[in-house]
């Protein structure tokens, strides 16, 4: 990753949206990639880079002017995401999770749910998280065994979250809960849970594979009592706050996904220009160029249909998003497995070894094909809404 950045498409962007991407770039080089390989040993939380992009008033990005953002939409987050996955998928994905915890809000909560909540988010000062996972309520939604039961004028929730990205070091917190559990994803509510309330916990930070600077933790809630007021909507929206929620949230993904396929390439590039084999570059070798030519071409194509999908949710042109949503995280995620997988080759044994940051790129990139949705659960959401549209024509 350079100051110049990298060769791709003119996706026309305006004056404010390329700036977003230069600040974002510029943090990415200059704060986030000499303490990557760091923050990924000691698997400590990146709260000195929050900061700083707290301070760059990245985090309201998506969030409209009156609550204190940019007034921009998830394009404009997709660009920052993207810029800072490519220096590190754990830093970008601590930064994109208080979106993901901030969109129930955004989309469902009254006036004084976003002036309350919004407002801090979009200044940096507190972050926010999205409690859906469960032991059995993954992909399943409708398998939710956390419960909200209704005492006077407040909820007990009762339960366990499970891989909650920002646990613990997030204020705010959107949880889906079963308000009735007889009614299945029908029966679910939305509430919003701050960080300090009595009967709300949290599990030990987990060991994983990639992402390790960013906190996962469990959700833990007993005889947890919130207010009537932290319900978003009504009783019952759970599941649809939840769908929409996801459908606002993929492309941020697959700016993730993006981000670090292109660091993977860019840093193959470099090493592959000056590693010499045989007298000449390995970028000598027609395998290796044919190589980067299916990267190259890959990572573009599925920017071309991140950027379109994110544009179009913002729009509000099309109610329906759920298919194309479920298109670009596939479709990026897929391309950063291929990729990094890709691009290690080409450093051969040196791209295995903590020395170069490949190896990282690589396991950073597996989660993105498993968070928010499986890849196998995003291609029958798009089967299942070609065969509806199909039906209803």
């Amino acid at each position: 990753i350079t100051d110049k950045g990298v060769t791709v498409l003119n996706y026309f962007l305006t004056e404010e949206q390329q700036a977003i991407v230069d600040l974002a770039r510029k943090i990415a080089i200059e704060k986030v990639m000499p303490v990557a390989a760091k923050l990924d040993e000691t698997e400590e939380f990146p709260w000195e880079i929050m900061k700083h992009l707290a301070q760059a008033d990245l985090f309201g990005l998506y969030i409209p002017e009156e609550y204190g953002g940019f007034g921009g939409g998830v394009f404009e987050l997709a660009l920052a995401v993207e810029q800072i996955s490519r220096a590190c998928g754990g830093v970008a994905v601590s930064f994109a999770a208080s979106a993901l915890g901030a969109f129930p809000i955004l989309l469902f909560g009254t006036e004084e749910q976003k002036k309350k909540y919004l407002t801090p988010i979009a200044k940096g000062e507190k972050l926010a998280a999205f409690g859906l996972t469960e032991a059995n309520a993954g992909s399943d939604a409708g398998g939710v065994e956390t419960t909200a039961k209704v005492d006077g004028d407040y909820y007990v929730l009762n339960g366990t979250k499970q891989w909650i990205t920002n646990g613990g070091e997030a204020d705010i917190y959107t949880v889906i809960a079963a308000t009735n559990k007889k009614r299945g994803s029908r029966g679910l509510s939305a509430f919003i849970v701050e960080k300090g309330t009595p009967g709300f916990d949290f599990g030990k930070k987990e060991k994983k594979m990639g992402i390790r600077c960013s906190a996962t933790r469990e959700l833990v809630f007993q005889d947890c009592k919130i207010p009537k007021a932290n319900l978003l909507v009504k009783e019952g929206y759970g599941f649809i706050v939840a769908l929409r929620t996801l459908d606002n949230a993929r492309p941020g993904v697959a700016a993730q996904a993006l981000g670090i396929a292109q660091g993977a390439m860019d840093a193959a590039m470099d090493f592959a220009r000056q590693r010499v084999q045989f007298g000449q570059p390995v970028t000598g070798f027609q395998a290796v160029q044919h190589m980067f030519a299916d990267m190259a071409t890959q990572i573009e194509a599925a920017r071309a249909l991140t950027y379109a999908v994110a544009r179009t949710v913002d729009s509000g042109t099309q109610k329906e998003i759920s298919k194309e949503s479920a298109m670009c995280k596939l479709l990026a995620s897929d391309t950063a497995m291929k990729v990094t997988t890709d691009a290690l080759q080409i450093m051969g044994g040196s791209g295995y070894m903590r020395e170069y940051p490949l190896e990282k790129m690589m396991r950073d990139a597996k989660i993105t094909q498993i968070y928010e949705g499986t890849n196998q659960i995003q291609r029958s959401v798009i089967a299942l809404n070609m065969i509806k549209e199909a039906a209803s024509r």
